[in-house]
């Protein structure tokens, strides 16, 4: 299994389940953060048709293209479901942000052999390795 960072590293595209079209949330400024850090940023929110300048999908199927990595700002009990869902899309990893924990999950994504991170910020390691995708 890789390593946060390295997941970050091998990771071009992030689809990102329950983005914010709230700024003040952190499904919002997480992922405007990895998009201005040069990370392609695909959001899923069934409610909403665009963020981040990209078209939003109502699910991780609905995506017409592969991602490297599933972040999940949902609660925990949901996290189950979009573990399921990336691993039925293909997803080679899935990274549950800061304060979600899910036994269920892992299980799920040990079991299909796909990289988890749970409980972990994407912009507090991507700063800590000082990665970037831009050019």
């Amino acid at each position: 299994m890789r390593s946060a960072q390295q997941i970050l590293a091998d990771s071009a595209v992030i689809a990102v389940v329950g983005a914010s079209r709230d700024p003040h949330k952190a499904a919002h400024q997480i992922p405007a953060e990895m998009q201005q850090y040069g990370w392609r940023i695909i959001p899923v929110n069934p409610i909403v048709d665009e963020l981040f300048g990209e078209k939003a999908y109502p699910s991780l199927a609905d995506i017409p293209h592969p991602v490297d990595l599933v972040d999940v700002f949902r609660p925990a009990e949901d996290a189950v479901d979009v573990v399921r869902q990336a691993v039925a899309v293909g997803a080679p990893a899935v990274w549950l942000q800061l304060g979600i924990v899910s036994a269920e999950a892992r299980r799920i994504a040990e079991e299909a052999g796909i990289d988890y991170v749970e409980d972990r910020c994407l912009i507090v390691d991507r700063a800590a390795a000082g990665l970037t995708r831009l050019g």
